[in-house]
């Protein structure tokens, strides 16, 4: 347990700090933005999170159920809420909203049992520690240097 923690935190303390660097332009260089990128699969309830073309995370996700679509296609972040509650759904509580198509959005879920199946109104959840890191990961490179790409 100790072990996944601290490999964990040395995995986003890396890609923050790379982020940063990129983003900054360590290294005397020109400066230039790195790219962020989420890709859902909708078939296989997961998303990959690329830094710069490289995987960096995939965790499980839960996407839209029967009647309630998951949108595909790509999309950029359109706001970010830390704490967020759904005016649609009963005040349902959508901690680390990454928002990427209207009210859709990359949210954590105390649900973590449905994840790994499609379980949402449409949004894409995430267990809370990733949802808490990927929230960070778009902070750190910005949504103009994010993309959420959706697929069956």
């Amino acid at each position: 347990m100790i072990t996944t923690v601290s490999a964990k935190l040395i995995n986003v303390a890396a890609v923050a700090l790379a982020g940063a660097a990129i983003l900054f332009g360590a290294g005397g260089g020109t400066a230039h933005a790195g790219r962020l990128v989420a890709r859902v699969s909708i078939s296989q309830q997961r998303m990959q999170v690329l830094v710069d073309g490289r995987p960096a995370f995939e965790w499980k996700v839960s996407t839209g159920r029967k009647g309630h679509g998951t949108p595909t296609g790509s999309y950029k972040p359109t706001r970010l809420e830390e704490t967020w509650y759904s005016r649609k759904y009963d005040n349902a509580p959508m901690p680390h909203s990454v928002f990427f198509h209207g009210g859709y959005a990359v949210h954590a879920t105390t649900y973590i049992k449905r994840l790994g199946q499609p379980a949402s109104h449409g949004c894409v959840r995430l267990h809370p520690a990733a949802a808490a890191d990927f929230y960070q990961l778009v902070e750190t490179f910005g949504p103009a240097n994010t993309s959420i790409v959706i697929t069956e």
